[in-house]
């Protein structure tokens, strides 16, 4: 595993690998299909890129996330790792020359959505591509018990057959004992190397309120714990509301919800993970992918559809090791709030064909008609053209994407970008023949230079008019032109959901929806809203505890940390006293990080020194100073 090492320190900058990675890494190297189940911010991204950089070939990572796949492939390019994606909302051609580069260039990581395996295009490539890993991602998608299933990701087994001596390695944060075995079963790991954590977080106290004012006890809750802040809320109205309340009342809030448009979306994220905001009031569009290891505070103001999401939300809280806080408020209607909700999100059959009938319309495809294309979709125009409800009609999309009819994809940012995919030569005798465009080519190779015959370039078309003195809707066409002209490949910037259909245009009478399968879908939704009912409304078992065995995880010892354990103490009181009265004169020397003061104090249990400390921080007896350290208010100094 030297190499290895040599690999972390080169491109990452770390020192040492977490708990499973190198075990997962080894297990990979010897070629065997493996599961790692790994909490969110645990490092499963290294466990396939350090094995795939150690072997020729390229790693084929799927995954359903086009954000994330944006994000690992912008992380990768700026270490000088050549990495591509392709998905919905590119053209044809774009994904014909991405996957031609595979075959022939040294691209070491392909990215795919689930979607995109099952074209001809995409088999026809694969078989000559030198694949060394494939890579399911968020590999909970395959299961129809898990709480976020894919249909594609069934047809992930197929393509192993395509490429039978690739070894797989399935990741995901977080799966239910059905789940994996569905895991394993559907990908067809034989035999399966299992690689799983504790999902217990022991820097992480858990905590339900319940409140008839959430705001004010949201308020309290931000006066407490000084630090960087998640809250996540269920409506998009709710994220703006809530954030301009606490703005009015001096707290540094940022809003994010998927309705924002891009450079609005990067300048918040930005201003949060730079601490410019304290801050965030988010939908669950907000959090895949972010890196952020000093959030201190994660709310959720309404309660989570399952615990799965839970699990991974919450624990965006505390990822450095330090300790951290989640908060679940609840009142009384909002579990029937949630049921209402669900009972929305599965609309009646006659529906879904109407709805799928009108997007025929709206985009003039005919019964039997191929539309591998992806098209730009406006929810609200649609909905407001066939004179329904923009909630109802997402829904409905939503759930015909479940049943394997139509592919949606909520709004994501794509820059422009261009590649030259004539040689050095042809544009030079391009350029002569057709002199209209030798000033479009000079000003492309002066901004963006030879990088363009080899791979795609993001592009500005304002800088390229600026330099040109042309408008910006002529640099497109001229880009669109050369396009046209085989010189080169020119997609536009998007920046709005994508639908496409999958298959063949079915006429909506004869479409075979599986009424048991649909009805048994929604019925586990409900059962889910149980299990989070039971988990709100259990104040006499650890939290932790409700949540690993959710999980299956097996345990006895509680937390110590969580509102339960913390409002039913199981000590003498003179005992508790001494812990406070030590941690008080040690941080009275000066600030102390929760480990340095851990370290300082050996005679007592890590597990009551953490609860002694939550309690402190609670009460005001404690706080954080501006570097993460917990410090003695000057009051009590």
């Amino acid at each position: 595993m030297n190499e290895a090492f040599s690999i972390l320190q080169q491109y990452w900058g770390y020192q040492s690998f977490r708990e499973p990675q190198e075990l997962v890494i080894e297990s990979v190297l010897q070629g065997r299909d493996t599961l790692a189940l790994m909490p969110t911010g645990g490092g499963k991204s290294l466990c396939f890129q350090i094995p795939s950089l150690m072997q020729e070939g390229i790693c084929l990572v799927v995954t359903p996330l086009i954000a994330l796949m944006q994000d690992q492939v912008r992380q990768l390019s700026a270490k000088g790792i050549k990495a591509i994606a392709v998905h919905t909302g590119m053209s044809a051609r774009d994904i014909d020359i991405k996957l031609d580069n595979c075959v022939y260039g040294n691209i070491k990581f392909l990215y795919v959505s689930p979607e995109r395996l099952q074209t001809d295009l995409f088999k026809v490539r694969l078989q000559n591509m030198r694949v060394n890993l494939l890579v399911v991602d968020e590999a909970h998608c395959i299961s129809e018990w898990g709480y976020d299933f894919r249909p594609a990701y069934l047809n992930i087994a197929a393509i192993r057959a395509l490429i039978p001596q690739v070894p797989v390695l399935a990741l995901t944060a977080t799966a239910t004992p059905e789940v994996k075995t569905d895991i394993v079963d559907k990908l067809q790991l034989e035999p399966a190397q299992i690689f799983q954590i504790s999902f217990a977080r022991k820097n992480l106290s858990y905590n339900v309120e319940t409140t008839e004012d959430k705001f004010n006890t949201l308020k309290r809750l931000l006066q407490q714990h000084n630090g960087s802040t998640l809250i996540y809320v269920n409506t998009r109205k709710k994220a703006r509301t809530i954030a301009l309340d606490l703005q009015r009342e001096a707290f540094s809030t940022s809003f994010y919800h998927g309705g924002l448009d891009s450079k609005d979306r990067t300048t918040i994220q930005d201003h949060w993970l730079e601490d410019r905001s304290q801050i965030m009031v988010a939908t669950n569009a907000f959090g895949m992918g972010i890196n952020k290891a000093d959030v201190r505070l994660v709310v959720h103001f309404d309660p989570p559809d399952h615990l799965e999401s839970y699990y991974q939300e919450a624990g965006r809280a505390g990822r450095d090791g330090e300790p951290a806080f989640a908060y679940l408020l609840y009142q009384s209607g909002d579990i029937d709030k949630l049921k209402e909700r669900k009972e929305l999100e599965y609309p009646k059959e006659s529906f879904l064909r109407e709805i799928y009938q009108h997007l025929a319309n709206h985009y003039q495809i005919a019964v039997g008609s191929a539309a591998p294309e992806d098209r730009d979709f406006e929810l609200d125009e649609f909905a407001a053209k066939i004179q329904q409800k923009p909630l109802s009609v997402f829904h409905a999309l939503k759930k015909l994407q479940l049943l394997g009819f139509v592919e949606l994809t909520e709004s994501f940012f794509q820059p422009s970008h261009f590649q030259f995919t004539a040689n050095h030569q042809q544009v030079y005798e391009f350029q002569i023949a057709q002199a209209y465009y030798d000033p479009i080519i000079k000003a492309l190779l002066r901004l963006y230079g030879g990088e363009l015959f080899t791979r795609e370039v993001n592009i500005s078309e304002p800088k390229l008019a600026g330099v040109l003195g042309i408008g910006i809707d002529e640099v497109r066409r001229l880009l669109n032109s050369l396009q046209d002209r085989q010189m080169g490949i020119f997609q536009p910037r998007k920046d709005q959901p994508q639908v496409c259909f999958l298959g063949i245009r079915q006429d909506p009478k004869r479409m075979a929806i599986d009424r048991q399968s649909y009805q048994q879908r929604r019925q586990l939704e409900l059962d889910k809203l149980r299990s989070v009912q039971q988990y709100v409304q259990n104040h006499g078992r650890c939290r932790s505890l409700q949540l690993l065995e959710y999980f299956g995880e097996v345990s006895n010892v509680p937390c110590g940390l969580c509102d339960v354990c913390l409002g039913n103490p199981e000590e003498p009181l003179s005992d508790y006293k001494k812990r406070y009265r030590d941690i008080q004169q040690e941080l009275m020397l000066g600030p102390l990080t929760a480990k340095g003061l851990v370290s300082r104090l050996t005679q007592y249990p890590e597990q009551s020194l953490g609860r002694t400390i939550q309690e402190m921080l609670e009460n005001g007896d404690l706080v954080f100073d501006q570097l993460g350290r917990l410090t003695v208010p000057s009051g009590l100094a």
